[in-house]
């Protein structure tokens, strides 16, 4: 293993004229693991997180649930719970560690089986309290069974785990795993082992407090490059953006969460970044109700001369208006729902009213185009969509979080949607069955904690809580 590390003196001096970027709130966790295949059989295994589940008596110990993929697609009876408490997991159930705050999905190693990455930002080590800890659980024939730690090499990690990306772009290309924390960004490359070796740790603090990570191939070399958003600063709505790990070197714009896909079909990926704050002066830094940012990839990259298209709910074609407080933005994913080889921008808006009904969400999907403006083509799900369950209710946030994945491989994608706050904080989980030519409300199913075996009758936070506890 290879430990480097960017920018500690730049960091320092920053922190000492413009103060460290640490939040006033607790961290968000804004990223949920798309499906993956993890025990071989050609299903992919949705990842249903669920940060606020008492484990042992521990309260927010955390756990993760796996629904295991087949041809009828999900059922909660093929399921297995994962805390720090199961055989091979990495460390123990504690109160308030989250540990599922963050996952992503990627084969690290190479073996043909998924591999699980999970953070848990708020637990306590031999660094310090709330330093976190990542933990790989490795794909086999009989699914997540061992696991291993995914170190820290910062000397004083904080909340490390807030957000977590893991991308492996095939035999020829490279594997990686970036993690968030508020005193540094990790950039972990393979080759990944089973013993929890990896090949090169870039220590990255040049940026500022990290509150989200992506992954992408900017240049379209097969080398996955992050792309981050840190942590509010100053006035600004939303943080900072980079792929360029220096001082001075951010991108036009801001936001809270990141993502990458290749919107345009051009064989680059593009970053996209939800910004959901409301602006201080509408138009002169966010805009109102939110707004999502892409900077498109090309040959050179992506740097601070990018220019991003802006997205928001006054865009023509994109259903709805832009209202003060919608949270555009605060939910965000990109894949091809569509299979025409252009990825789709999908956006949460979690405190969207629908109808009379405050703050219930919705979320937006809108189609990748070669040429041409983004927003032509648009639409929208809430609760109250034909054939999805349960109704819009006041609070339920549903777009909370967002992620794409095929579970019953027929070739249709199914979005999979948070709603953090439904039944009293428990969460829920909406997967809505790909369509022919997009997803669809009819037969969607509805997964809540009771159903999958999480009693309490609060707090659970199926699904996730993305950027709830920062917006």
């Amino acid at each position: 293993m290879t430990i480097r590390r960017w920018g500690v003196a730049a960091f320092v001096a920053a922190s000492l004229t413009a103060g460290a970027l640490l939040p006033a709130v607790p961290a968000a966790a804004v990223h949920g693991a798309v499906p993956g295949d993890f025990n071989g059989d050609g299903y992919r295994d949705a990842v249903l997180p669920a940060p606020g589940a008492n484990v042992s008596g521990k309260e927010a110990a955390g756990a993760v649930v796996v629904l295991y993929g087949s041809s009828s697609g999900l059922s909660s009876t093929r399921r297995k719970t994962i805390t720090q408490n199961t055989s091979g997991v990495p460390g123990t159930a504690e109160a308030y560690d989250r540990f599922g705050a963050a996952t992503a999905t990627a084969d690290l190693n190479r073996d043909g089986y998924a591999d699980l990455v999970v953070g848990s930002p708020y637990e306590d080590t031999t660094k310090g309290t709330d330093s976190g800890q990542v933990s790989v659980l490795w794909g086999g024939k009989n699914g997540l069974t061992s696991g291993t730690e995914l170190p820290s090499p910062s000397e004083s990690p904080h909340q490390y785990g807030q957000d977590i990306a893991a991308l492996s772009l095939g035999p020829a290309g490279g594997t990686s795993v970036v993690v968030a924390g508020y005193d540094a960004f990790i950039h972990f490359s393979g080759p990944f082992s089973r013993t929890g070796t990896f090949g090169v740790a870039i220590l990255g603090m040049d940026v500022g407090s990290v509150e989200s990570v992506t992954l992408g191939d900017w240049y379209g070399d097969s080398t996955p490059r992050p792309g981050v958003a840190t942590a509010r600063d100053g006035d600004l709505t939303g943080g900072r953006l980079h792929t360029t790990f220096a001082i001075g070197t951010e991108l036009t714009g801001n936001g809270l969460i990141t993502a990458s896909g290749d919107v345009n079909g051009d064989g680059y990926d593009d970053l996209v970044a939800g910004d959901p704050d409301e602006p201080a002066v509408a138009g002169a830094d966010g805009m109102p109700g939110g707004r999502v940012l892409v900077w498109h990839g090309s040959a050179n990259g992506i740097s601070a001369d990018t220019e991003p298209v802006q997205i928001t709910q006054n865009t023509a074609g994109v259903p709805g208006a832009s209202e003060k407080g919608d949270a555009f933005g605060g939910g965000l994913t990109v894949a091809d729902l569509n299979r025409d080889g252009l990825d789709e921008i999908v956006v949460g808006a979690p405190y969207e009213g629908v109808g009379s009904v405050r703050r219930a969400g919705a979320v937006t999907v809108i189609p990748g185009r070669a040429s041409g403006a983004l927003g032509s083509g648009a639409y929208t799900f809430t609760q109250d969509t034909s054939g999805v369950p349960s109704v819009s209710e006041k609070d339920d946030f549903f777009g909370t979080t967002v992620s794409v994945g095929d579970v019953n491989k027929n070739g249709r994608p199914e979005l999979f949607i948070g709603a953090a706050g439904e039944n009293n904080d428990t969460g829920a989980v909406f997967v809505l069955p790909g369509g022919s030519a997009r997803p669809t409300g009819t037969g969607a199913r509805v997964y809540t904690g009771p159903s999958l075996g999480l009693s309490q009758t609060n707090g659970t936070l199926l699904g996730g809580n993305g950027l709830l506890w920062l917006i």
